[in-house]
């Protein structure tokens, strides 16, 4: 707990004040005391996970290193699990793991093995129990972007060009198709189908030129949501092989957007301000622009245009009773009248700007605001992350008041400044960046100045912070930089994740762009920035007011397994004896039950998939004993913020790794397409079942069953079905959108049951599912008071003779329990070889994209260290990531390129 001493010395060693009264029944000492009490009590977590590179093709793994820490980057002693989820394109999870974090960090791997893995855009988030208190926004994330070259018999690449007017959304396409050697498959039959809203709205048949593509248009009416819906192809590559490829229509059609934020948050009559604004596109990716700002004449008051992602900023004095309006041009050559936000009579305004080594303060209210508020008392606070660093008091008098904070006394980062009333409710509020450059500085040294082939290389390690010197603990990746091109603005870093995007609300694009190579424009770039995002972590009022801090978790220091053994009659078997085994570890250890019945077994180490047994047999009349586990809280799927990152033309985006991917993985077995030239079985639907007779012999809708296949809930997968399933509820979600809140009928294998029942079936048993609109001539509606029907039909299963033992697992025991709960994700060790030569003409090349990944590099007391590798056999450059955090919670990366010479 020495962190936790250090973390509520600083807040008290570096508050300041300017006299406190009392108001409200509390004064300003009392907030801020209140604050570091309740910073104490409930500290917050953060977590960053660092990767070997950017992104991935099947066949590949994921290596990632992951750093828990306190808010203000200090090592957490509060968490030892850590939960890593990684969750495909359909919001489904694919793959969990519980990584045991030691020392702060942990290190897992995710292996993207054929065919559980495809193509496709991958989010991942990383939490630990007692981050569910705080809520997802603490919660790490990072998208995926994992190609494929292994099984994958078509490339494409699709470009759209779309308009709205005012009857109706029309669409150009062209897509280009080539094989899996890249060679574009000309005169070919390609029929493709436009669906929205689950219903189709356009369809066609096309033919490929001889350059591979197909061009087609097509309309949807206004009302129909297009950018949610999906386009499918079907190519018709001969020999009966027809090859498939879905696109989604959310950049079919890219509609713009341009919002005002005023510095201090109003426009206020007579007070000069700072106005950012930020122009987006619907994929939710920064628009440019060009326009102006004219008030209600037309008359011109400033010319405006982005200087980055569609930000930037102006300046304005507006008056009272006018109003302003920003007219742009769109790159679609689209012309919009936007109106800025309502001036206001009256008000108070908070700015900042940093002048030499200090951060100004500015408190400015308007003539009006003065008059009707004078000797009114108003608090200034500034905070980073969860710690108050400024505090101050004063009585409203004069137009301006001026405040000098020294840069020393405040944390790199983001400090929200704000202006509170008597009550602590904000007035003003402003979001600044402090940057110190006093991160960690990683300076990396080779032992030579070049290299050849399989040789291998040293690297020295020297950190510095200022004089102070401390022990670290880094990650380490080595990737060929020719095989592996990435924008390394787009780069989620260390830096940009713990001092940026985890106390920003919402998506941020380009988030490392402001932590390298940093220059004047960047600055500036970066206040824009603070000016145009969100930050809503911290209400003073309810530290005033002492609102209750819901415990939803605790924090988990080992894993534990709980529960309970009641009689037969209900009630709690207290002092009962238990026995506790982990067979695959011989491992077992008894217990007792308290008068409650309740048993804890914690600090256990096992790994996934382990068996565990409970056995309260060696009890008095144990044949009627029960016993019963805890289940454990799991946050619930949210929708990916960082959905505007997602690539379409995934292909096309990773075309030189997936040239080297198919190359490294091409010993690997494949599964490849057969063409069977035999009679087709009939597939298994609703007319194979007696009780679904009447309804139309052609579903509205069919799903097939692969859909499904990654799906953990069902009912968390059935939106793509046209279904929507809410309050216990499931509808046809085309009624359900049109205020018709009827529940769907459902059906399993012919069978009538409820929507419970649908959480216990197994996504990969699922054959296909049929949608009815209506019951035809069944009469199940009219019959039920439904609407709609639902019919899951799935896979036959071969019927074998059930053993003996095959039946007493049916039916086991009470007073013995056998699960495999959760464990500790399987370790793997990073290959890296140990070359005693230059390559003869009898070894294979060595075509790694990672050269080396070493998540345990550690410096000493004086921030020394060193790390050493073989190089493989291709020319080029290579680059050296070096990243994480010393005993301090100093952070820091360092990058070093060389060039591999023959």
């Amino acid at each position: 707990m020495n962190s936790f001493k250090i973390y509520f010395f600083i807040f008290i060693s570096i508050l300041s004040f300017k006299g406190f009264s009392q108001t409200n029944n509390i004064t300003l000492k009392e907030l801020a005391d209140k604050k570091a009490k309740q910073s104490y009590d409930f500290p917050s977590e953060k977590t960053y996970l660092q990767f070997d590179k950017p992104y991935y093709a099947v066949g590949d793994t994921i290596w990632f290193k992951a750093y828990v820490t306190l808010e203000n980057h200090l090592p957490s002693p509060i968490s030892k699990i850590l939960y890593v989820d990684l969750i495909n394109q359909k919001d489904s999870l694919v793959e969990s793991l519980k990584i045991p974090i030691k020392n702060s960090v942990g290190t897992g791997s995710f292996l993207l093995a054929y065919p559980n893995f495809k193509e496709g855009n991958y989010h991942l988030r990383a939490y630990t129990k007692w981050m569910l208190n705080f809520g997802e926004s603490y919660f790490f994330k990072k998208n995926i972007l994992v190609g494929n070259a292994l099984s994958k018999t078509l490339n494409t690449q699709i470009n759209f060009d779309g308009s709205v007017n005012d009857k109706s959304q029309n669409v150009k396409s062209k897509i280009i198709f080539k094989d899996e050697y890249g060679k574009v498959l000309a005169n070919k039959k390609v029929s493709w189908e436009a669906t929205a809203d689950y219903e189709r709205v356009a369809k066609g048949k096309e033919t490929t030129n001889a350059k591979g593509e197909i061009l087609f248009n097509f309309s949807a009416d206004n009302k129909v949501a297009l950018n949610t819906g999906i386009l499918t192809t079907s190519l018709d590559a001969g020999d009966n092989r027809i090859l498939n490829a879905t696109f989604p229509l959310k950049t079919a059609i890219l509609d713009y957007d341009l919002q005002f934020f005023p510095e201090g948050g109003d426009l206020i009559d007579g007070l000069p301000t700072k106005v950012a604004f930020k122009a987006l596109q619907s994929d939710g990716l920064g628009a440019g622009f060009t326009g102006k700002i004219v008030d209600e004449q037309g008359a011109e008051v400033s010319k405006i245009s982005p200087t980055h992602l569609g930000m930037g900023n102006f300046e304005i004095t507006p008056s009272k009773g006018k109003k302003y309006f920003a007219n742009v041009v769109f790159p679609n050559g689209k012309q919009k009248n936007i109106p800025l936000p309502i001036v206001k009579d009256e008000g108070i305004a908070l700015t900042t700007q940093i002048i030499g080594d200090s951060l100004n303060i500015k408190i400015n209210p308007n003539d009006t605001y003065l008059q009707n508020n004078r000797n009114q008392v108003f608090y200034i606070v500034a905070q980073n992350s969860k710690i108050l660093f400024y505090a101050a008091q004063s009585t409203l008098r004069i137009k301006n008041y001026s405040i000098n904070i020294p840069i020393v006394r405040l944390p790199t980062g983001i400090l929200q400044v704000s202006l509170l009333n008597a009550g602590f409710e904000p007035l003003s509020q402003r979001l600044t960046f402090i940057q110190r450059n006093d991160d960690l500085k990683i300076t990396l040294r080779p032992d030579l100045p070049a290299y050849k082939g399989r040789s291998k290389i040293k690297i020295s390690i020297s950190t510095s912070q200022g004089m102070d010197m401390m022990a670290g603990n880094y990650a380490v990746s080595v990737i060929n930089d020719a095989k592996v091109p990435f924008n390394e603005d787009k780069e989620t870093s260390i830096l940009s994740y713990f001092l940026l995007s985890s106390d920003l609300a919402g998506f941020i694009e380009e988030p490392n762009y402001y932590f390298h190579h940093v220059d004047a424009k960047k600055i500036i770039d970066l206040d824009n920035l603070m000016l145009t995002q969100g930050y809503t972590k911290f209400v003073y009022k309810d530290i005033a007011t002492d609102k209750k801090f819901d415990i939803l978790a605790f924090p988990e220091g080992s894993m534990a397994i709980t529960g309970t053994i009641r009689k037969r009659d209900g009630m709690p078997l207290e002092n009962g004896r238990i026995l506790f085994q982990i067979p695959d570890k011989f491992f077992n250890t008894t217990g007792t039950t308290d008068k409650e019945g309740r048993f804890k077994f914690e600090n256990l180490i096992f790994k996934d998939s382990s068996e565990v047994i409970i056995n309260a047999r060696n009890n008095l009349n144990s044949k009627d004993l029960r016993i019963a586990v805890d289940g454990e809280a799991f946050p619930s799927i949210y929708k990916n913020i960082n959905t505007a990152n997602d690539v379409l033309n995934i292909d096309s985006a990773l075309e030189t790794y997936l040239k080297n991917s198919k190359i490294e993985h091409q010993s690997a077995f494949l599964l490849r397409e057969v063409v069977v030239k035999a009679a087709a079985v009939k597939k298994i639907d609703h007319t194979d079942y007696s009780a679904l007779t009447g309804l139309n012999p052609i579903a509205d809708r069919q799903v097939d069953g692969k859909q499904f296949e990654g799906c953990n809930i069902l009912l968390n997968c059935l939106a793509s079905a046209g279904l929507t399933y809410l309050d216990q509820q499931l509808y046809l979600s085309k009624n359900y959108n049109q205020g018709l809140k009827v529940p769907i009928e459902i059906y399993v294998n012919g069978l009538q049951v409820d929507v419970n029942y649908l959480a216990s079936l197994d996504g990969k048993g699922i054959d296909n599912i049929e949608i009815f609109n209506n019951d035809g001539l069944s009469g199940i509606n009219r019959l039920n008071g439904t609407s709609g029907v639902v019919s899951i039909n799935m896979k036959e299963l071969k019927k074998t003779p059930v053993t003996k033992d095959q039946l007493k697992e049916l039916f086991p025991p009470n007073n013995v329990l056998t699960l495999t709960p959760k464990g500790y994700a399987v370790e793997r060790q990073f290959y890296s070889p140990k070359f005693a030569g230059p390559k003869s003409s009898l070894q294979a090349q060595d075509n790694r994209t990672t050269i080396y990944w070493n998540p345990f590099v550690v410096t000493d007391k004086e921030g020394k260290g060193s790390f050493e590798f073989f190089n493989s056999d291709d020319k080029g450059p290579y680059k050296i990531t070096i990243e994480g955090i010393d005993a301090n919670g100093n952070i820091g990366r360092g990058i070093y390129t060389y060039e591999l010479r023959q």
